[in-house]
């Protein structure tokens, strides 16, 4: 029901997911990422519990592989669960649960891992980070191209009504938090417009909460 690719930049530090889903508000629940740390996919039979004991983990500098063995040691159901863990060195390490649910795989590339379940076919993770590999430009239009090459490869063995981007750097909030929480179609081209509409404006966000005597003017009504 859920496929996600997690990665990072080596040249920004930038880290981030995107991920999509059948059911609503697929990134509430499933995206994690802290600047600092890395970035977490907790999916399939969904604990968003997983999301910040793993990001606590890999803040305390455990690398990915291991960060995921200790989350699971003694985690009665993890079998349910499908995992992806990115630090923030690029390491990346993923599982998938004996009940995780239909056709359901994973795949691992530099600096990038994908995952999902429910798939339409297994090749769906594999064409997602080899999209993300061969893109260029911002993270964000990486993970996006990403996101439409695993739904060109096949995506949810059904449709997919839910979308979001989640991308985190060297401040302690997300420098985009962008969702699609339901559409009744394509909510990934709902996801990519809504990125091509935020990214000129991003680095104006993160000028205006650090220093807003230098913040560019607002572009609203009354704004001078």
């Amino acid at each position: 029901m859920t496929f996600s690719i997690s990665a990072c930049c080596p040249r920004t530090g930038m880290m981030g997911i995107a991920i999509s889903s059948s059911s609503p508000a697929v990134a509430a629940r499933c995206a994690h990422a802290r600047a600092g740390a890395g970035v977490v996919a907790s999916q399939n039979i969904t604990d968003p519990s997983l999301g910040p004991k793993a990001l606590d983990l890999l803040q305390s500098g455990i690398a990915a592989a291991k960060a995921l063995e200790i989350l699971l040691s003694d985690y009665p159901t993890k079998d349910w669960r499908q995992v992806v863990v990115l630090d923030r060195t690029g390491q990346t390490a993923t599982f998938s649960g004996e009940h995780t649910l239909g056709i359901n795989a994973t795949a691992q590339g530099p600096y990038c891992a994908a995952a999902g379940n429910l798939l339409a076919n297994d090749t769906v993770p594999s064409a997602m980070v080899a999209a993300y590999s061969e893109a260029e430009g911002d993270l964000g239009d990486r993970l996006i191209k990403a996101m439409k090459a695993g739904l060109a490869a096949g995506g949810e063995a059904g449709p997919v009504h839910s979308a979001g981007l989640y991308m985190v750097r060297n401040v302690s909030w997300p420098v985009a938090d962008l969702r699609v929480d339901w559409a009744e179609e394509d909510p990934i081209g709902a996801l990519s417009n809504l990125w091509d509409l935020y990214k000129p404006q991003l680095e104006d966000y993160v000028t205006r909460a650090i220093d807003p005597t230098a913040a560019p003017s607002y572009g609203v009504p009354g704004d001078e």
